[in-house]
């Protein structure tokens, strides 16, 4: 966001004035994001709010936001309540549900997967949405052979994978983030299991510290770092001149929330919130994190990257859609 807004000044900022990022850590709380909201509204005036990062943190302050009427823009917020009901909130990000679903095509039109297993954290929100989606859609299209769930605190999945093992699937949908996928891959390897894992977005970043387990498997994102378009390899280059370090899919979506808010506060010709929201819906532009428009919920309608990790890398396998 720093990063779009810094080159958003430099080209002469919003009709002639310089836009200024204003941002609170919320911690990942909920009352700390209601807090840090109330700030901003009050105290510093914002006329827009790039933010949440997190689905439950957006969630506590979206009826706050609502009765508000203020713009918002969530870059990472994926779950599916988010904008329902909330004419001026929208996301830059693919929802659960959408996410899901499009793995579930994926394993079956591009790795011709009949058969699929689900293991998920039935305790995280995130993941519980991922599997349930998966599951309806490759229920048309195959056979879900199990659909397992851990708890947060589990550490040990051989049983479970054991007996998943024991239906032989062709794929195996694995819901959740770096930290706990790493640990499944690992334990998947170590049981000798041979199977297809493919994941979400919450995979971003897996092969920094489980390259060998996560070699050649799959997973949803939400751009790919080898995508050869333009504004994707500018972006990428932009931001290791500023930080020194590859950008995740969360800065890509960062990035594109706050050019794609500059862009509707500049069209709007004003501060005004209603003109804003109005601007915000007609968005329609080619982004780092692919081509956005807005569908009547304030959900993006756009293709979602699987990426597949090669020798340690992303590569860029296809562009799927989950409609």
């Amino acid at each position: 966001a720093k990063l779009a807004a810094k080159e958003i000044n430099a080209a002469g900022g919003i009709n002639g004035s310089d836009i200024q990022i204003i941002d609170y850590d919320s911690k990942g709380d909920k009352t700390e994001a209601v807090n840090a909201y109330n700030r901003l509204r009050d105290q510093d005036g914002i006329v827009g709010l790039v933010g949440g990062t997190f689905s439950g943190e957006t969630l506590a302050i979206k009826e706050i936001a609502v009765g508000d009427n203020m713009p918002v823009l969530t870059p990472t917020a994926t779950h599916n309540d988010v904008t329902l009901n909330a004419p001026n909130v929208f996301r830059a990000c693919y929802t659960d549900p959408y996410q899901g679903a499009t793995a579930a095509i994926f394993a079956s039109e591009q790795l011709s997967a009949k058969t699929a297993a689900v293991l998920y954290n039935i305790e995280d929100a995130y993941s519980d949405g991922l599997a349930v989606a998966f599951k309806d859609k490759f229920s048309e299209l195959g056979t879900v052979t199990d659909f397992e769930g851990y708890t947060a605190k589990d550490a040990d999945f051989k049983a479970v994978l054991t007996k998943i093992a024991a239906n032989d699937p062709d794929v195996i949908f694995l819901p959740d983030y770096v930290a706990k996928v790493g640990v499944i891959l690992s334990q998947i390897k170590e049981l000798g299991i041979d199977v297809v894992a493919i994941g979400g977005d919450g995979w971003d970043g897996i092969e920094v510290d489980y390259k060998d387990v996560a070699e050649g498997q799959y997973f949803a994102n939400h751009y790919a770092k080898t995508d050869e378009a333009k504004v994707v390899q500018d972006f990428i280059k932009a931001y290791e001149t500023e930080y020194g370090k590859s950008p995740s899919a969360l800065a890509a979506l960062g990035y594109d929330s706050t050019y794609i808010m500059a862009q509707a506060i500049k069209a709007a010709g004003s501060t005004d919130a209603k003109k804003i929201i109005e601007a915000l819906a007609k968005t329609d532009g080619d982004y780092v994190t692919g081509h956005i428009t807005f569908d009547a919920n304030g959900d993006p309608v756009k293709s979602i990257s699987i990426i597949q990790i090669v020798n340690g890398e992303h590569k860029l396998a296809a562009k799927v859609s989950g409609q």
